[in-house]
């Protein structure tokens, strides 16, 4: 009799949805049956990319971003080469080319490579997209700890820190900065920050807030190129606000799939490495891409930490299953859709956006449009709905009324006829009762953790928020929702 070889899994990239899929394997690693090696050109084992601003400016420790037990994954038997590149895939030999002129072996693999910052078409700047940048020095693209190790050496008080980009990443970088007393200016081309996702007066609002954050902002501007002088970057050069004058430049123009490894080796590429619904890129059911770089059936990569951790979970059960038996034509597709609810917060502002608020007022009989103002307060609310069910909103300044127009656009479920009663659930004066989450709503947008796994954390005898999010992962993405985990701690029954 043959003894059953364990399956060799090998994965390339070591980023948070790398960390999910080889945290789902462990089990199955240790017992023997798969052998798990994770090739990572960084020199770090997996962290929280989210957090990269803060640790930029010194409000987290780079201990704290961690996403992996290096003692669990050794006691497994995982291995992990770190600052090893793959430099190209071998298909019919099933094996990984290495930059150290190695080689390793695999049965499955997995390609979990991510997405590089954009680098715009700037005069000065290397803008191959299919290449890492070589920046000059003074201008960052917060992807990396490394990145935000350079941008933290370049901040101190009164110090200009130009950001350019004015998505949510841009502005949250930007609000970090300014807790540090630099001096940030968001630059972007549209007429407002968040350009997709506000209309104009909510835009104006957004803007406004920014400013009293203390953040510079610089609209409808159209970057051409940096000036340098003896020491870097020295400014950012514009044709329509002129030289804008910065000691540094993060940039934060959007990201692009890491993909060239993937083509490399005849495998379909888009917008992302071209997977289907079961995240398989190769009629062999040898090759699979999860995460940042994976184009899941047309759909491009959602960028969010959400859809990547579910798909993470799926294949590594999936991978398990594979090495058992053959997968039925039958197996029904699963979901890693992301919900579009938009969340920003920092500094005083909270912004949450959904779904599409373009409609007027007298668009179409079906469509119906209500706004409300307030910016001596800095509020602002408009909704859009079709007979009564949300179909897009934006609340500024109104964390009550977001959470319930969160719970009814993803519910769709029916607002109340006189939807000024949504204003009055942030009216302290008032005792208003909300609608209460199920177990089913999703409590975590990072994770997709539900308020029901939460509780069911809670329950088992989870006191704290970090041992919720070893549970279940909640709180462990952006720490949006660490709030709400603390609120049903708070409410837990003590224990005798």
């Amino acid at each position: 009799m043959t003894e059953h070889r364990p399956q060799r899994i090998v994965i390339i990239g070591f980023g948070p949805v790398a960390a999910s899929l080889v945290e789902g394997l462990l089990p199955a690693a240790a017992s023997g049956q798969c052998a798990i090696t994770v090739i990572s050109a960084e020199e770090h084992l997996a962290y929280n990319r989210v957090l990269l601003a803060e640790l930029a400016v010194g409000a987290a420790e780079f201990e704290h971003l961690g996403m992996v037990d290096p003692q669990r994954l050794a006691d497994a038997g995982v291995e992990v080469r770190l600052g090893v590149r793959a430099t190209g895939i071998d298909r019919s030999r099933r094996r990984v080319h290495l930059q150290d002129a190695g080689h390793i072996f695999y049965d499955r693999l997995v390609f979990a490579t991510g997405a590089r910052a954009v680098v715009p078409t700037l005069n000065g700047l290397n803008f191959d997209p299919h290449a890492e940048a070589s920046l000059p020095a003074g201008v960052f693209a917060l992807r990396t700890v490394d990145d935000a190790n350079q941008l933290r050496e370049s901040l101190g008080p009164g110090r200009r820190i130009a950001v350019l980009g004015g998505g949510v990443l841009g502005i949250e970088a930007a609000l970090a900065i300014a807790t540090t007393g630099a001096q940030p200016v968001l630059v972007h081309h549209g007429p407002a920050p968040l350009g997709r996702v506000v209309d104009a007066d909510g835009g104006a609002l957004l803007a406004r807030n920014l400013r009293a954050a203390g953040v510079e902002v610089v609209s409808g501007a159209k970057a051409t190129g940096i000036h340098k002088d003896d020491q870097g970057f020295a400014g950012l050069m514009t044709s329509t606000h002129g030289l804008i004058q910065a000691d540094a430049l993060l940039i934060s123009t959007g990201v692009r799939a890491r993909t060239e490894l993937a083509s490399g080796c005849g495998l379909p590429v888009g917008r992302g490495i071209r997977i289907d619904e079961f995240l398989c890129a190769d009629t062999e059911r040898r090759i699979f891409a999860v995460g940042d770089c994976a184009e899941v059936a047309g759909q491009p990569p959602a960028g969010l930490l959400a859809p990547g951790w579910a798909q993470a979970a799926w294949l590594s059960r999936h991978l398990l299953e594979l090495d058992n038996s053959t997968v039925s034509a039958s197996l029904p597709a699963p979901d890693f859709s992301a919900s579009d609810v938009l969340m920003l917060k920092g500094q005083g502002i909270e912004l949450t956006a959904a779904g599409d608020i373009s409609a007027g007022y007298w668009d179409e009989p079906d469509l119906q449009a209500t706004v409300y103002a307030d910016p001596a307060r800095g509020r602002y609310l408009k909704i859009v709905t079709r007979r009564d069910a949300v179909t897009g909103f934006l609340a500024m300044g109104l964390p009550q009324t977001s959470a319930e127009l969160v719970l009814a656009y993803e519910r769709g479920t029916a607002l109340p006829e006189d939807r000024s009663a949504l204003l009055r659930l942030d009216d302290p004066a008032t005792e208003q009762v909300s609608a209460i989450p199920s177990d089913e709503d999703q409590l975590c947008r990072c994770s997709g953790a539900t308020y029901g796994q939460v509780a069911h954390a809670v329950n088992a005898g989870c006191t704290t928020v970090t041992q919720v999010g070893e549970s279940c992962r909640a709180g462990t993405g952006c720490g949006g929702c660490k709030a709400k985990i603390e609120e049903l701690l708070a409410k837990a029954p003590a224990v005798a």
